[in-house]
Order: C-alpha cells, then structure tokens, then sequence
C-alpha cells in the first residue's frame, strides 16, 4: 500500500515526471529541459528538479550559472529562470562553490541530498515538475522514485539514442520501472537524425546505415 502524501512542498504540484536514461550521453537533461520549455510554451508553470548530482548541466542549459540558493520559511527557493517566473530550477549546481567541482560522495549522502531535495525546495503552485535524473538504475534512483512516490508522479519518460547498445540499455531502464511500479508515459530516441532548417533535407543519426541526401551544406540567405 503506497503511503499517502503529507502537505508539503509538493502538496502545490500537480503533475510529475521523471525522465530517466540507460547510459549517459543521450541528451537527457536536453530532452528535460525542452519539455520544461515547450510546457511553459503552452501555458504551464514548470520547475526543474536537476538530481543528476554528478552531471548537474541544466543550470548551463537555462544560463543561470552561478545564481544563489536562497532559504525561505518553507526550505530552499528555487532559481527562477524567466522573469515571468514560469519556470523554476533546482539543482546540486548552485550549492558547489566552484561550477566545474566535482561531487564525490558516497551512496547515502547523495540520497540524503536527494530526499531533502524532494521535501525542502519551496515549489509554490506548479503544473509539472520535470525530475531529471542520473542515468542508470542506480540507488540513487530507487531514492528519487521512494521520495516521489507518496505523491503518485504522472510517470516517467525515458530518453535514447539509435545506438544498439543504447538501446539494449533503455530495455534495463524499462525493466526498472516495471519492477519499481513506475507508468512509462514515453520513449524519446534522441539524435535520430537532422532536418535542415532551409532546404529540409532529412540525414539519419548516429547507429543507423541509411540517410536521405542533403542537396548541400545550407546556409541563410536570398
């Protein structure tokens, strides 16, 4: 029996989705913060929880590097990213003194940080709140699906490449969620190709034999 959610600072989230990867290096803190930005494109009011603790790139992605964690009465505020305020961030990047520090810690400091993530970021009222997590199907991760669970996240969105052993990869990922009683709301395979913006010609990705021909390098113009 899954345990019922006390008020908190989720207690203002409506819906939430984890997206998860097999293997590093398929885009998925891009894919996350996409769908944060084509969610606030539709009216949403997004936050990013970035608990890739040893690859904590959003922050670079939505340009706030270096922007200061503060403490309010109800835990950590959250950096905003626009100044409509539409889109909020948390992430282990803001906390290290030096942006390209490493995090080297052991399994249950990370997932003390990980849980105190979950329970004392002052979210306020949200639509989504897009979780990006590390790649794999590590401790870590069971600690990310055992915090949100009280809170029935909307499901999880697993990222790939077309790559075989990417995808022998995200079969594990899919695994997981099947054992941890996560819904997959759906599978991205990322860097499956190039659509030139001015002739439309189409080339394939990376593990793949085949591609339409470009009629030529492109570039802007009359």
């Amino acid at each position: 029996m899954e345990a019922a959610a006390e008020p908190g600072n989720l207690a203002g989230v409506r819906h939430i989705i984890l997206v998860l990867s097999g293997k590093g290096g398929v885009g998925k803190s891009t894919i996350s913060t996409e769908l944060a930005l084509a969610l606030r494109h539709a009216g949403k009011k997004v936050g990013i929880l970035d608990v890739d603790l040893c690859g904590p790139s959003i922050p670079r992605m939505l340009r706030v590097q270096g922007k200061a964690v503060h403490q309010c009465d109800s835990g950590w505020v959250p950096v905003f990213v626009d100044q409509e305020q539409s889109i909020s961030l948390m992430s282990v990047g803001f906390l290290l003194e030096k942006p390209d520090e490493a995090v080297v810690w052991r399994g249950p400091k990370k997932n003390a940080l990980i849980k105190q993530f979950v329970s004392d970021v002052a979210w306020g009222q949200l639509d989504y709140l897009v979780v990006d997590t590390p790649p794999g199907t590590s401790d870590e991760h069971m600690a990310v699906v055992d915090a949100l669970r009280p809170y029935s996240p909307l499901g999880a969105l697993v990222v790939t490449t077309p790559q075989a052993v990417s995808v022998g990869d995200v079969r594990r990922e899919l695994t997981f969620c099947k054992k941890v009683g996560l819904r997959v709301i759906g599978v991205v395979e990322n860097m499956s190709g190039f659509v030139c913006p001015h002739c439309e010609g189409r080339r394939r990705g990376a593990g793949q034999t085949r591609w339409s021909p470009l009629p030529g390098l492109c570039a802007p113009g009359p």
